[in-house]
């Protein structure tokens, strides 16, 4: 624990150990001066506001990016739902006018459409113009990153031809990061459209992602290759698993698999959060370090499934409000959020995720922490 936010962390631990159990709206909304979602949520997205494009989320990587990677896009939807959430009208027209350049001066920033940590970037125009913010050319654009998820282009690769054969993604590959990815654009298509081929396909794929990767107690190696519980990786399936849920039809056939899934990751996951309320960078690692962005999407999967009466209010309630007050106080002077995990590929070595490096400001934290804000804004 960061002694200068020692003060703010008693008196959430203390108010905490107070609240009533068997009242959701209490546990999520309740919160001390100065870990109030809607002032922490001000201040990130702010923040976002004013740092330039990162390079794969870190603000101070020593090169510039080539493109809008996919912790900016996350952490711009994030903003965008948070703004719609305080009905902020101001930061939702500088969020817009952050895009604005992207159809001219910055075009050359678009990703291709050729990976899923790069289609996703089309659920940020479908966003503005789901909120009426923006006109035709958003909905194209970001409909055409939708679509192209599954149109495969002539020059794929055999494996990536065989998913598609089996009415999968072509860019499906099997990393846990996708399920936030490939389900995020395909749900914003959904909800801009009512066209459910969007929503279907991608429980569709959620599914097979599950019987392929998903352990016994609910959790998941970061890939076949790599058999450890890397708390990110997590991370985006847990967000994403709420994510599709949220969006996704009561009649659709593969709710039910899903919705299991996710309960059975969210009653693992309340076993291994730490007495600061942050998970550890690997989940299962007690000596591993505290990491904020892991903790972030932990918590927003399940302040979400307490909202929707998914989960037990009662046992988990006062978990993501314990979550939240222990991600806010990793928050520095300069609004950035600490102790995130550097960017992480697969290797088969434990070390290799237990000494990553440890970030400041970077995106994989803020994005989450905005969807957290976003959803104990709205809470009744």
């Amino acid at each position: 624990m960061k002694k200068h936010y020692l003060l703010n962390w008693v008196w959430g631990m203390l108010l905490w150990s107070t609240v009533n159990v068997s009242a959701q709206n209490a546990a999520l909304k309740n919160f001390p001066e100065g870990s109030q979602p809607q002032e922490v949520g001000d201040r990130i997205v702010n923040k976002f506001l004013k740092t330039p494009h990162t390079r794969f989320g870190n603000p101070r990587a020593e090169k510039a990016p080539d493109y809008i990677t996919y912790p900016d896009a996350c952490t711009w939807l994030g903003a965008l739902w948070y703004a719609k959430a305080t009905d902020n009208k101001l930061m939702t027209a500088g969020l817009v006018k952050r895009f604005e350049p992207l159809f001219s001066t910055e075009k050359h920033m678009l990703p291709r459409m050729v990976h899923v940590d790069y289609n996703v970037v089309g659920a940020v125009p479908l966003e503005i113009y789901i909120q009426k913010q923006g006109g035709q050319e958003y909905y194209d654009l970001g409909m055409k990153y939708a679509d192209t998820q599954w149109q495969v282009p002539a020059d794929a690769k055999p494996e990536q031809r065989a998913y598609a054969d089996k009415g999968y993604s072509w860019q499906t590959r099997i990393w846990i990061d996708d399920m936030f990815m490939i389900t995020t654009i395909q749900s914003q298509a959904y909800r801009v459209t009512g066209d459910r081929k969007y929503i279907d396909r991608a429980a569709n794929e959620m599914v097979m992602y599950l019987k392929e990767i998903q352990r016994p107690n609910g959790l998941f190696y970061h890939s076949p290759e790599a058999p450890f519980f890397w708390a990110r990786g997590n991370g985006w399936m847990a967000a994403g698993m709420a994510e599709l849920l949220s969006a996704l039809p009561e009649d659709n056939p593969n709710r039910p698999a899903i919705m299991k899934a996710y309960k059975t990751m969210m009653k693992t996951l309340k076993k291994y959060q730490g007495k600061e309320g942050l998970w550890h960078q690997l989940i299962d690692e007690r000596e591993a370090w505290n990491e904020t962005s892991g903790t972030a999407m932990f918590t927003y999967a399940m302040i979400v499934g307490v909202k929707k009466g998914w989960l037990d209010e009662k046992e988990y309630a006062l978990v993501a409000h314990k979550g939240w007050l222990g991600l806010v106080s990793y928050i520095n002077a300069d609004d950035e959020v600490e102790d995130v995990c550097e960017g992480t590929n697969i290797k088969n070595d434990k070390n290799h995720y237990m000494n990553r490096k440890r970030i400041t400001g970077d995106l994989h934290a803020h994005a989450p922490l905005l969807w957290c804000a976003t959803e104990l804004v709205t809470v009744n």
